[in-house]
């Protein structure tokens, strides 16, 4: 499991990204989580799902407004149905969010088609930083055998 999450670190970093910032493992990535929490919030329990997507579009000096993301997805629900979401990916907020135009079928029986899915307007979460009273570990002094 480990070299897995490496081998995806090391690829990612090194797949070329256009000026929006879309990459292909960035989307699916980002579409397989905020599609299975959509699927779920919609009552259809996610056994699985795992999503591709290909990056196409002009790479100019500003943000390209044709740059998009084709992804597909498949999985399975808990109870042994098909699930497929396929469409097209404009915008992606790493986790959170994609825009674009999507479509999911749960057995061939379509459950949702969204432009938008997840919630792009949700505020960004910032790293607390150290303030003086923080403690790391390196700063705990332990002394070895030391008699009670």
């Amino acid at each position: 499991m480990v070299a897995a999450a490496v081998t995806i670190g090391a690829v990612a970093a090194c797949e070329p990204r256009d000026n929006t910032g879309l990459n292909a493992i960035g989307v699916a990535v980002t579409t397989d989580r905020v599609s299975t929490r959509a699927l779920e919030k919609g009552g259809i329990d996610v056994r699985w799902m795992t999503c591709n997507a290909d990056v196409k579009g002009k790479h100019t000096s500003g943000p390209s407004q044709d740059a998009k993301a084709s992804v597909h997805c498949r999985g399975e629900t808990k109870d042994d149905r098909t699930i497929k979401v396929s469409g097209t990916v404009t915008y992606e907020r790493k986790n959170v969010c994609v825009r674009g135009d999507l479509t999911a079928k749960v057995d061939g029986h379509q459950v949702f088609q969204a432009n938008v899915i997840g919630d792009c307007n949700a505020r960004k979460t910032a790293h607390p930083k150290p303030s003086r009273n923080t403690t790391h570990p390196w700063d705990r002094r332990t002394t070895a055998g030391s008699a009670k």
